[in-house]
């Protein structure tokens, strides 16, 4: 039996403190087998992108089991989950998060800087702007690009590490629909011919239509699709803002 890719069990999240603490995650469980690509949604504070955070090791769970391509997170210290970070799970963001100082190859190429071995850092980065179509921009600074060129851009940054869990937060969030269309395409790609898993937070329809399975939450609490089943899910009003 093939290992779920990510595997929560009555993950629970809070922030704050005292009488104004505020229940973000409210045990939440759920399994992604390799190769999926779920989309994640939910009105805004339902908890999907801090559920994501955890995922990828960006925040802590108050509670619970994670396990994240057969690594214990209860287990794992802090320098191991960065190398599983920089090593096997790409992430891409609404905001780009490109640094403006550094040309496109060098925003690719920038998790290299904080890994060892990283001499074709530069054939890598060349290899994945050509993945995403940008072959031609590598000498060029993010201010000269358009958004969906950033995005791109970002995705390249993510895909260097040749990862194969991608984590995305809104991707399309800040384009317009024809770029947009665009980026879904290319997440289809790289699950179809790379076996990539992806995992898409959204409040687009126009990416929920594209995942095998929908997961929505709501308070706090998944109420659709935790299960493995490969499905597509209507969420009719669960498609909300980011959260």
């Amino acid at each position: 039996m093939v290992s779920p890719v990510i595997s929560l069990r009555d993950v629970t999240k809070s922030y704050g403190q005292g009488s104004a603490r505020t229940p973000v995650l409210r045990g939440v469980s759920l399994d992604i087998a390799p190769g999926e690509l779920v989309a994640l949604v939910g009105q805004s504070g339902s908890g999907k992108s801090t559920l994501l955070n955890i995922v990828g090791g960006l925040d802590k769970a108050d509670g619970g089991e994670i396990k994240v391509l057969d690594h214990d997170y209860g287990k794992t210290g802090e320098r191991e989950l960065a190398r599983l970070r920089n090593t096997s799970i790409g992430f891409v963001f609404q905001a780009f998060n490109l640094l403006d100082h550094l040309t496109c190859l060098g925003n690719v190429t920038l998790p290299a800087a904080f890994a060892a071995g990283g001499k074709d850092a530069p054939a890598r980065g060349r290899e994945a702007l050509d993945r995403v179509g940008l072959s031609a921009y590598a000498d060029r600074r993010p201010s000269e690009l358009s958004g969906g060129q950033k995005q791109r851009v970002a995705i390249a940054r993510a895909l260097f590490g040749r990862p194969k869990l991608l984590l995305c937060d809104e991707p399309t969030g800040n384009l317009d629909s024809a770029t947009g269309h665009e980026v879904i395409e290319f997440f289809q790609k790289i699950n179809k011919d790379d076996g990539v898993t992806l995992v898409i937070v959204t409040h687009e329809r126009r990416v929920s239509n594209i995942a095998q399975r929908v997961i929505a939450m709501r308070d706090g609490n998944i109420v659709e699709g935790a299960g493995t089943d490969v499905h597509t899910a209507g969420t009719g009003d669960d498609l909300g803002g980011p959260a």
